[in-house]
């Protein structure tokens, strides 16, 4: 091999090191971030149009968050008026030990009188019903939820 392309094999080795350090800083900066702001809300990035899943919702009102499969399976979670936040994180509501949940990763919150899902831009997402969910979507009652091992349900 000549000291050409030995010298440019270790540029790329060095540049590929460099852009890994990088990304590894940026997901801890977040991560750190999170658990920096408990309170912080965000809004919702979308909303849906009235349907059945929403008129149903009014109609019988979700009262507790129950644990349907994972480590805390079995558990339940009162509602209030306030959200609920997921995560790692102690500051949350409800906290999960899944090294695959991120540190703040969802949060359930009312919002005119149904109950929505916000993912909270979490490293292995969170999925609706077997669906991945992006930004804020209607919560139905009995739709499972889906945060690393965790599976949660509305239930009324």
């Amino acid at each position: 091999m000549s000291e050409l392309a030995f010298t440019l094999a270790r540029i790329g080795f060095l540049v590929l090191l460099w852009v890994f350090v990088l990304l590894t800083l940026r997901a801890l900066r977040r991560d750190v971030a999170d658990m920096a702001t408990p309170g912080a809300q965000r809004r919702p990035a979308r909303t849906s149009a009235p349907g059945p899943a929403r008129a149903q919702s009014h109609r019988r009102g979700a009262s507790r968050l129950i644990i349907t499969e994972g480590p805390l399976a079995g558990s339940t979670v009162p509602l209030s008026p306030t959200s609920i936040s997921i995560g790692r994180s102690p500051s949350c509501t409800l906290v999960l030990e899944d090294s695959y949940a991120s540190s703040r990763h969802a949060r359930i919150f009312p919002k005119d009188g149904t109950w929505w899902l916000e993912d909270l831009g979490s490293t292995n997402g969170t999925t609706l019903a077997g669906h991945p969910v992006h930004g804020t979507v209607e919560l139905s009652m009995g739709v499972p939820v889906r945060i690393g091992q965790t599976t949660l349900e509305l239930r009324p």
